[in-house]
C-alpha cells in the first residue's frame, strides 16, 4: 500500500514539474501574442502588463490588410522552406540507403564526419558559402538559399534515415530483384514507402530550418525581392526604436506553420528522432 502511494505521489510530482516546465517554455509564445495586441502605450508600460487592458488588432490590420508587403516575404520563405525540404530528401534518402546497405570502406569515419558537421554553426559556413556562391552567381537567388540551408539539414537527415534502412531486411530487395525489378525500382517502389515516418520527420524538420533561417538570408542576400520572412522582420527595427507590436504580430503569423506542422506530424517526428538515435 505504501509503495502504491509513493508511486502515485511520484507521478503527481512528475506531472507538476512537467506542467511548470511547459509553462516556462510557452510563456514567450504568450508574451509574443499579447504584445501583438497591445497598443503602443501598453507595450512600453512600466511595470510591464501581463495582459492587455485595451486589446487591439491594429498591428494585424496594418500589416496584413492595409499593407500586404509582408505576404511577399511569406511567399519567399515558403519557396526556400519547401525547396530545402525537397532537396534534403532527394539527397539524404539515397545517401543514407547507401550507408546502410553498401559495404563502404571508412563508413564509420563518414558517420563521425556527419556528426561533426552537425555541430558546426551556420555562421561559420556563411562566409565560405558567400565566396563560393558569389563566384557561381548564386547570390540573391532562391537556389543559393536552398542549397545553403540544405548543407545544414543534410547531415542530420542522413543520420536520422540510416537506422530506418538498417531496420529493413535485405530480403526485400532480393525478392524484388528476383521478380524482375532493378535496384532503383526496388529502392523507389518498395524501400522508400516503408521508411515514410523517417521521410516525414526529415522533411518536416528541414522545412522548419528553411522557414526559420536568418543567418544565410542575411549573408547571401542583398536584394529585398528574395528576402524571407525572417529578414522582413528587420523592417520593424529602425534607428529610433522598434515597433514591437507590429514585429510580434508578424512573428505570430510566422510561428503558425511551425505549430501546425508539429501538431500534425508529432507522432512521426518523435518516432523518427527516437529511431535516429538508435545505435546499430
Amino acid at each position: 500500500m505504501k509503495k502504491t502511494k509513493n508511486i502515485i505521489h511520484s507521478r503527481y510530482g512528475a506531472t507538476v514539474i512537467a506542467l511548470l516546465v511547459t509553462i516556462v517554455y510557452l510563456f514567450p509564445v504568450y508574451w509574443m501574442f499579447i504584445t501583438s495586441i497591445k497598443p503602443t502605450s501598453e507595450v512600453f508600460a512600466y511595470p510591464p502588463l501581463f495582459y492587455p487592458e485595451n486589446p487591439t488588432f491594429a498591428a494585424y490590420k496594418s500589416n496584413f490588410v492595409e499593407d500586404t508587403t509582408i505576404f511577399k516575404y511569406i511567399f519567399n520563405s515558403a519557396i526556400i522552406a519547401f525547396g530545402t525540404a525537397l532537396l534534403t530528401l532527394f539527397l539524404a534518402a539515397p545517401a543514407s540507403y547507401g550507408l546502410a546497405r553498401l559495404k563502404i570502406k571508412g563508413k564509420g569515419l563518414i558517420i563521425i564526419l556527419l556528426l561533426t558537421m552537425q555541430m558546426i554553426p551556420n555562421i561559420m559556413l556563411a562566409l565560405p558559402l558567400f565566396i563560393m556562391f558569389n563566384n557561381m552567381g548564386l547570390i540573391n537567388s532562391f537556389m543559393g538559399l536552398i542549397i545553403a540551408n540544405t548543407t545544414h539539414s543534410l547531415p542530420f537527415a542522413i543520420l536520422v534515415l540510416r537506422p530506418y534502412f538498417l531496420s529493413l531486411p535485405g530480403a526485400l530487395e532480393e525478392a524484388a530483384l528476383i521478380d524482375g525489378s532493378n535496384k532503383f525500382g526496388a529502392f523507389w517502389k518498395i524501400i522508400l514507402p516503408l521508411v515514410r515516418p523517417g521521410l516525414l520527420t526529415v522533411g518536416a524538420i528541414s522545412f522548419l530550418w528553411g522557414w526559420g533561417d536568418f543567418v544565410f538570408a542575411l549573408t547571401l542576400t542583398t536584394n529585398e525581392s528574395v528576402w524571407p520572412l525572417t529578414m522582413g522582420l528587420t523592417k520593424f527595427t529602425g534607428e529610433f526604436g522598434t515597433q514591437w507590436n507590429y514585429l510580434m504580430a508578424v512573428a505570430v503569423i510566422t510561428a503558425i506553420p511551425i505549430i501546425l506542422i508539429f501538431i500534425s506530424l508529432q507522432k512521426y517526428i518523435v518516432s523518427g528522432l527516437a529511431s535516429g538515435s538508435m545505435k546499430d
